[in-house]
């Protein structure tokens, strides 16, 4: 039969092996833990192993390091004309500081979430609707800045501040539906009047360069005839001059000259002419044609 004294110090070392391993803590990343000595603040575990001493320390609070997201249930606001809203808002924060967080504000997302609707509440105070619905990245920035600033003490850093909804009246919606509507009509008819505009002008433009086009193919058209006639008119020079030319430095005969001449006047009558009028000494010339012609058929 075991002795009991060896049975007392067996469960004395199991007990003691118990109380040191529920003593040893592993902290993750993006973890602190917070911990208190006889209800004191004693220090901050970051990452790693560490042993906390039973009975006389303690882990108060782990706060978690990473980026979080407190989403909150719209707020009614009232902005500088009287139009009540309601707005919900999205802060990202972080915690900077275990011990602040932990010590700094009782329920501190409870703290930020009425933080956030009183600053809200001030600054679309000073807007008006209109401006309220189109300046949400300068209520945004305000609004960080301000929640940034008050919640340092607590620990905790905003990073961002974001507008999720802004939602008017129902009658202020209609009124707003209905603007918009007329502004797209009336941009409608504005694009629909310049297309007109345009076509018109460009239909007078292509009207003006056809009527150009057809006139510079007339002018160009004249152009080339009055140049084909003038060096039609300027070869016939040339030739007769040349004929001329060629007479002259043949040394014709007066027979000759008059049998040119005569020529000419054949051509010139060119089977139509009713009357021609022969100078003399064309007719004597004509006469002495005739007979040598008359001599030639005997």
């Amino acid at each position: 039969m075991p002795d009991p004294i060896i049975i007392v110090l067996i469960a004395i070392v199991l007990i003691v092996i118990v109380i040191i391993a529920r003593n040893i803590r592993v902290v993750q990343q993006a973890k602190a833990y917070v911990v208190e000595r006889l209800g004191a603040y004693s220090t901050t575990w970051s990452v790693g192993l560490h042993f906390k001493i039973p009975f006389i320390e303690r882990v108060a609070k782990i706060v978690s390091l990473k980026e979080q997201v407190a989403d909150f249930p719209p707020q009614p606001v009232i902005t500088k004309d009287n139009v009540t809203m309601q707005i919900d808002t999205v802060v990202y924060f972080e915690i900077t500081d275990p011990k602040l967080y932990t010590y700094g504000i009782e329920n501190p997302m409870t703290a930020i979430e009425n933080l956030s609707a009183t600053t809200l509440r001030n600054i679309i105070g000073d807007l008006e609707l209109d401006q309220c619905l189109t300046s949400r990245d300068i209520i945004n920035s305000k609004m960080r800045s301000i929640l940034d600033v008050a919640t340092d003490p607590w620990g905790i850093k905003v990073n961002r501040v974001e507008l999720k909804n802004i939602l008017p009246p129902k009658e202020i919606q209609n009124a707003m539906e209905k603007q918009m509507k007329a502004e797209r009509e009336r941009r409608e008819a504005i694009l629909k009047a310049e297309g007109e505009k345009r076509a018109a002008i460009l239909s007078a433009e292509g009207e003006k360069e056809s009527a150009i086009l057809r006139a510079d193919a007339k002018k160009q058209a004249a152009i080339l005839e009055a140049e084909g006639r003038a060096e039609a008119i300027l070869k016939v020079q040339q030739a007769t001059a040349e004929g001329l030319k060629l007479l002259n430095d043949a040394n014709p005969t007066d027979s000759v000259i008059k049998i040119r001449a005569l020529e000419a006047f054949a051509a010139a009558a060119n089977g139509q002419a009713t009357k021609i009028i022969i100078p003399s000494e064309i007719q004597g010339l004509a006469g002495l044609a005739e007979g040598i012609v008359e001599s030639v058929k005997k």
